[in-house]
């Protein structure tokens, strides 16, 4: 196989950028528009995160996958805390005693189509900290030499569960600088905890399947 140029593994796809820029602009428009300040807040911290990778992708060359993984999951976060949905399939709703105190608006965040079934958030964070710990991998690989062995999975998967644990940092940070956010109280962050290391777990095992050939890392 010929060995991409500097240029083309620098290089991110156009589709992929219009995108990002795409959910930023309606997302961010949305909860401007609701009056939304806490995922206004997230926004910004989306676009620090967007740098972020960015600053990493011209040192490691994420895949494609990879990319595409990390702007879907930056896309269903935004849409999270953007786009309303119907309170009755909230947990706020049905735990509500009285009509009074059931809410009467909600966003996807706080959908639990089921109570038996996992919420729109704990399926984001598994998905995003699962993404993250492929970009991880790459990153072991490409920085560190490490070998495509269990071991860099492990720790790969350690590192998307670090990840996690920051987010929840920055989203205590959320609940100590705003009046009313939508974060949840102390099962709700045990619960997302869960689903981080469900994610990274789940990514540390695929990365062993995927890239134990050059082919699949030299996708980019």
């Amino acid at each position: 196989m010929t060995d991409p140029t500097p240029e083309r593994k620098n290089s991110i796809s156009k589709p992929l950028i219009a995108f990002v820029a795409l959910y930023m602009i309606v997302c961010s428009g949305l909860a401007l528009k609701q009056g939304n300040t806490e995922f206004l807040m997230y926004a910004v911290v989306m676009l620090v995160f967007i740098a972020i990778v960015h600053a990493l992708h011209r040192a490691i060359h994420f895949t494609p996958t990879a990319l595409w993984l990390l702007a879907i999951w930056g896309f269903l976060h935004m849409c999270g805390g953007t786009v309303p949905v119907d309170p009755s399939l909230t947990d706020a709703y049905r735990a509500a005693s009285a009509e009074a105190d059931r809410p009467t608006s909600a966003v996807l965040y706080s959908l639990r189509i089921h109570p038996d079934f996992p919420k729109y958030d704990q399926i984001v964070h598994t998905f995003g900290f699962f993404s993250a710990t492929i970009a991880c991998f790459q990153a072991l690989v490409t920085l560190l030499n490490a070998p495509r062995a269990v071991p860099t999975a492990i720790a790969a998967a350690l590192m998307g569960i670090g990840l996690g644990a920051i987010n929840e940092v920055i989203e205590f940070i959320a609940v100590l600088s705003m009046p009313e956010t939508n974060v949840g109280g102390y099962m709700n962050t045990a619960w997302d905890l869960v689903a981080n290391t469900i994610g990274a777990t789940c990514a540390g095992y695929l990365s062993l399947l995927l890239y134990k050939n050059d082919d699949f890392q030299e996708d980019a």
